[in-house]
């Protein structure tokens, strides 16, 4: 029943959203959860100013959501024009509608690559410092729908464990976004967690862009309170994703003005993205295919 009941909020969300589609006067920003509220509005504030003069729309609303499903269920309703998503996240989209939004960009790290890295993490006085040490204990993760965060690590850990997951660690846990899962890390609740960081430069930095990285920009978090427990394969860069139905000249104008802004306003650029990177490259579904299969496998739409 709850089932259907999602279905058919979804289908009503998706009619509601189709008048939305051709004379486009609000463009709709979908801010994934993960960080507190106030700072993901500051962080898109600069688009808001911006937007309106490059599309041609007269206001730009961001939406930021509790989690990551409420950007999801945004974007498969019609009523997001535009979100920056984790692959994971794409991958449920794409899963649930193959046709609701079309990635178009990535970002680049510093270091050229277009990937990142499930990093996780534990208190440095705890004695953990290896995979081992985690038995019988408690594992947190930091979203149902995070790449990093729970898909990467669900479909890698047992191999690097060496068994799966459940019987190694004593009780697994999410910890509601990924800074406040690093702070339940930090607090004792959890024993070790999940986030994400970009593997380029120093641990000790927050590496050079990623959640660790925000924090401690944001002087919430002192990496000399953690130790680097694992970290995962290369994960391919989540996309910029744009609503499928938006008319060609909009979304050309909105990529345009997406891949000029590292060098048109390079704060901006930082603050929506989170750290240092070099730019966007473009991209398509078959740049996800991976995460897509990964993801049905274990975790289903």
């Amino acid at each position: 029943m709850l089932k259907k009941t999602l279905l058919a909020a979804v289908a009503l969300a998706a009619l509601a959203g189709s008048a939305h589609a051709e004379d486009l006067k609000e463009f709709r920003i979908g801010i994934l959860g993960g960080e507190n509220e106030a700072d993901r509005l500051r962080n898109f504030q600069c688009m808001t100013e911006k937007l309106p003069s490059v599309l041609g729309v007269e206001k730009v609303s961001l939406f930021p959501a509790a989690d990551y499903d409420g950007v999801v269920q945004g974007l498969l309703g019609g009523t997001l024009d535009y979100a920056e998503l984790g692959a994971s996240a794409f991958a449920k989209v794409y899963l649930s509608n193959p046709e609701a939004v079309q990635p178009i960009l990535t970002t680049v790290q510093t270091d050229g690559s277009s990937g990142y890295y499930s990093i996780m993490v534990a208190r440095k006085d705890s004695g953990i410092t290896k995979l081992e040490d985690l038995k019988g204990k408690k594992l947190g993760f930091a979203d149902p729908d995070s790449t990093s965060g729970y898909l990467v690590p669900l479909v890698t850990l047992p191999e690097a464990f060496g068994a799966p997951i459940d019987e190694v660690v004593g009780e697994t846990g999410f910890g509601g976004g990924h800074e406040n899962l690093v702070l339940e890390v930090v607090k004792g609740n959890f024993d070790a967690g999940t986030t994400w960081g970009s593997g380029v430069g120093d641990f000790k930095d927050g590496y050079s862009s990623g959640n660790l990285r925000k924090m401690v920009d944001k002087g919430i978090l002192n990496m000399d309170d953690l130790v680097e427990v694992w970290k995962s394969p290369l994960i391919p860069n989540g996309p910029v994703v744009v609503r499928t139905s938006m008319n060609e000249d909009m979304k050309a104008k909105f990529k345009q003005f997406m891949m000029d802004l590292p060098t048109s306003d390079p704060a901006c650029f930082s603050a929506i993205q989170g750290g240092d990177f070099k730019g966007f490259t473009e991209v398509n579904v078959d740049f996800y295919k991976p995460i897509i299969d990964a993801r049905k496998a274990t975790i289903g739409g």
